[in-house]
Order: structure tokens, then C-alpha cells, then sequence
């Protein structure tokens, strides 16, 4: 297995992910796909999109596999949630 090495401090891969997904990625996947992942190599701005965080980047590291990656979730703030988020009922 090969070991991919980090080139960018975390600020900058969220920083250079963040200006590619509104400077154009935004428009071709929003529309239909709420909730889904989006995996971009924040070097050549290419881009894979699934339910799953896995596929997406597995499908971009098959396609350049010395991608720097920075994921999305559309429509949210956060790729994951953390703690419990249950429904909340009144009585």
C-alpha cells in the first residue's frame, strides 16, 4: 500500500477546497444533490460525488493517485456529525 503524504497544512487544503467548490464546483452539483459528498483534489480541481465519503475519494484517487483531497457535504457546514441527534418529542 502506498503512503500519501500531506502537502498543505489543513487551513490551506480547507482554504484552496473551500474557493474551488463556490468558484465553480457548486453550480455543476448542488441542484438535486443535498446531503451528498464531494471529494476535490485542491491541485487540478477535479472532483467525484456519492452518498459515501469512501467512494467519492476512492473514485478520485483512481483517477489521480497523488490527489490532495478536501471533502464537502453539500448542502451542509460539516462532512460528519458528532453525538446523538435524535427527534425530540413533546408530552
Amino acid at each position: 500500500m502506498t503512503v500519501r503524504q500531506r502537502r498543505y497544512s489543513k487551513e490551506e487544503l480547507a482554504q484552496r477546497g473551500q474557493e474551488l467548490y463556490e468558484s465553480g464546483i457548486r453550480q455543476q452539483v448542488e441542484a438535486g444533490n443535498d446531503g451528498k459528498i464531494v471529494a476535490i483534489d485542491i491541485e487540478t480541481g477535479d472532483f467525484e460525488i456519492s452518498d459515501d465519503t469512501l467512494v467519492a475519494s476512492d473514485r478520485l484517487l483512481e483517477r489521480n493517485p497523488d490527489a490532495q483531497t478536501w471533502f464537502i457535504r453539500i448542502g451542509h457546514r460539516g462532512v460528519h456529525r458528532f453525538g446523538w441527534h435524535g427527534l425530540t418529542t413533546k408530552t
